[in-house]
């Protein structure tokens, strides 16, 4: 049985892992938080929220002795193919940051075996597969990429909620640094990918990747800034959006509270890192200014709602609905939520966060129980779309709220019901 290694055991290592156990191969997993591999190790997904199959699958391939977790990598040693998956963050200059890819690098190309292929998924700037990647795992190993052993980068394309799906049945970029590494990364995945699979070298499949992400990212922010104008005339954002797409070949995405997650927020700069020299570039940072304001206008329209209720900000129970960034999952990664919660917290608010999936943050104080969150509360601001709180009744809310005031950043309550329950309601892109 061929043996596949999954270095980083995360949103992306876990189902990946999990989808090649399942095709047959032995599959070891590796990561450095000791929970994870436990957890995996007793057939339990580390991911929560709702995640399709996952648990299931997870369980079957542990039961059936196909996937276990370690930190030993030595298990990469005779290996058929090692993926590795870590995080690539910019730090706040945005400039990668590759401590975690460059530990697992060198740890792999200390155990690397001739013929193993290595698939770079991580997302990553412009040249990282040839000009970082291919050095350390040569130097580590003594190897020749492309010729003792293949390397490709073969992006990730997956979405919280759908995993399993996406993984199976997005298309895939194959980007090896040669044709025969491209055909071993081909061989490989196609084992797992129903999808169509589309060969190009290492740097265009590092540029389309990030340039997913910022094209996204740039549409947000499109509609983000017309939410800013929608307040501003007086109308509102998402029946303009509904209106809009109804022209042929327009798709305006949803403005909302903020985008976070761990691409859409340092992607577009991991496509911008090293370029400036011929051009600088104007469009793609102005949309991260603007959707990393978002959170900062939920705060504006918090503090214009407390004044209007003439409630002091300083001494208001604050409830905070979502600590995940994106709706029914546990994903907290560059949460719109924390800037909100940080300055609330600053100005000495009481703040309390409510979230059916995050059992626990470390200094905040965390609830899965809406009667905790809300009773009492002055003011509940609304910034993850989670399905449970689309049934809340506007009714039992103003009877358990101290002072009805409701900040919806994600389109959930229709502003006329709740001024007619009695709210003081602001929403992004709402009139006001």
């Amino acid at each position: 049985m061929k043996k596949v290694v999954v270095v980083g055991l995360g949103y992306v290592g876990t189902p990946v892992a999990c989808c090649f156990a399942n095709a047959g191969f032995k599959v070891v997993g590796i990561d450095i938080v000791q929970s994870k591999i436990d957890m995996i190790n007793r057939g339990e997904s580390p991911i929560k929220g709702k995640e399709p199959g996952l648990d299931e699958l997870l369980k079957k391939v542990h039961k059936a002795g196909k996937l276990k977790a370690t930190d030993d990598y030595s298990e990469c040693k005779r290996a058929y193919a090692i993926l590795i998956m870590v995080e690539t963050p910019v730090d706040d200059k945005n400039i990668p940051r590759y401590k975690a890819l460059r530990s697992a690098l060198t740890s792999v190309g200390k155990n690397l075996s001739k013929d193993t292929l290595v698939s770079i998924e991580s997302t990553i700037a412009p040249r990282t597969t040839t000009d970082l990647v291919k050095p350390i795992l040569e130097k580590e190993s003594g190897l020749k990429a492309g010729e003792d052993f293949y390397l490709a980068h073969c992006p990730e394309r997956l979405r919280a909620g759908v995993l399993l799906e996406a993984i199976t049945n997005y298309n895939k970029i194959i980007g090896g640094i040669n044709e025969a590494s491209s055909k071993k990364a081909k061989e490989l995945y196609k084992k797992i990918i129903k999808a169509k699979m589309y060969v190009t070298d290492s740097l265009t499949a590092e540029v389309t990747k990030t340039t997913e992400n910022a094209y996204r990212d740039t549409q947000i922010a499109f509609a983000n800034e017309l939410a800013y104008l929608s307040e501003e005339l007086g109308i509102d954002v998402f029946e303009l959006r509904k209106l809009v797409n109804t022209s042929p070949s327009r798709a305006m995405h949803f403005p909302g509270s903020g985008v976070g997650g761990h691409c859409l927020p340092k992607d577009p700069w991991l496509l911008l890192h090293g370029s400036g020299k011929t051009f600088k570039p104007k469009l793609i940072p102005a949309a991260r200014e603007i959707n990393d304001s978002m959170p900062f206008h939920m705060i504006e329209l918090a503090e214009e709602a407390m004044k209007e209720s003439k409630v002091n900000p300083k001494k208001a129970k604050i409830a905070v609905m979502g600590y995940a960034f994106i709706e029914d999952s546990d994903d907290t990664r560059d949460t719109p939520a924390a800037p909100v919660i940080k300055h609330f917290m600053d100005i000495g608010s009481e703040v309390i966060v409510h979230d059916p999936y995050v059992k626990a943050v470390d200094g905040l104080e965390m609830t899965g129980d809406l009667n905790e969150a809300l009773v009492g509360a002055d003011c509940a601001i609304f910034v993850t779309a989670h399905s449970r709180y689309k049934s809340l009744k506007l009714k039992n809310l103003v009877q358990k709220m101290r002072n009805s005031i409701i900040i919806d950043g994600r389109d959930l309550f229709e502003r006329k019901k709740c001024i007619k329950e009695g709210f003081v309601y602001k929403g992004i892109g709402k009139k006001h």
